[in-house]
């Protein structure tokens, strides 16, 4: 930021396991945005790799990231960034598109319980079904694995409990990687592990024996 350089993450080290359900909690400002950014392929670290599947994407070229960002990863926003001239179904169809072996959209549409939606525009749905159709987009191209920045954060309560059921059930049914950063401590209680960040430092991770149904978790 002009003269002044900061530092947004310090030596961060961890591993993600395939299949499971990580949560990255900590406070805002402490770099979970960075984190998920620099997995996803979004940002590129000034030093340090980031080994996905035996391969260092730090080092990878633009292609190669493109490729990887197209193919291996998909990404659920806390706005949605749904296309607005784009209806449901033709959001969904577009990142289908993408994939090697993409999900078929009118199954998408019907999981999420937005059949008779597909039609709609953004404008014409509540924030929860936004969401819904931004998940759905976002698993169309059956990623491997997939991050989700403050997914509930612009949702109520009973809504967002719904967006969390969907992204259990995506990755218990397709054995899909979901990491889920937040501020929200309650949804830790569903994770695997859970991901302390502060300050741009792993504080601590913990594992949970037990992890609760999404339809339990209370904030």
């Amino acid at each position: 930021m002009g003269e002044v350089i900061v530092q947004a993450l310090q030596g961060v080290s961890f591993e993600i396991f395939k299949g499971e359900f990580l949560v990255i909690l900590g406070p805002s400002g402490s770099g979970k945005s960075t984190i998920l950014n620099i997995i996803g392929g979004i940002d590129q670290p000034t030093s340090g790799s980031i080994i996905y599947m035996g391969k260092d994407i730090s080092k990878a070229g633009e292609r190669a990231l493109t490729k990887y960002r197209r193919s291996s990863v998909g990404f659920v926003f806390q706005f949605y960034n749904l296309i607005p001239n784009l209806t449901a179904r033709e959001n969904i169809l577009l990142a289908s598109e993408l994939g090697n072996s993409p999900l078929n959209v009118n199954d998408l549409l019907n999981t999420i319980g937005l059949g008779d939606r597909g039609g709609h525009f953004p404008s014409q749905m509540s924030g929860g079904q936004q969401q819904r159709i931004a998940i759905a987009r976002a698993v169309a191209k059956n990623p491997q694995v997939l991050l989700c920045d403050e997914p509930t954060g612009a949702l109520d309560f009973s809504t967002g409990i719904q967006v969390l059921k969907l992204l259990k059930d995506f990755n218990r049914q397709n054995g899909c990687t979901v990491a889920i950063i937040t501020h929200n401590a309650g949804i830790s209680d569903m994770a695997d592990r859970t991901l302390y960040i502060r300050d741009g430092l792993v504080d601590r991770v913990e594992y949970n024996e037990n992890p609760i149904e999404p339809e339990e978790v209370r904030w």
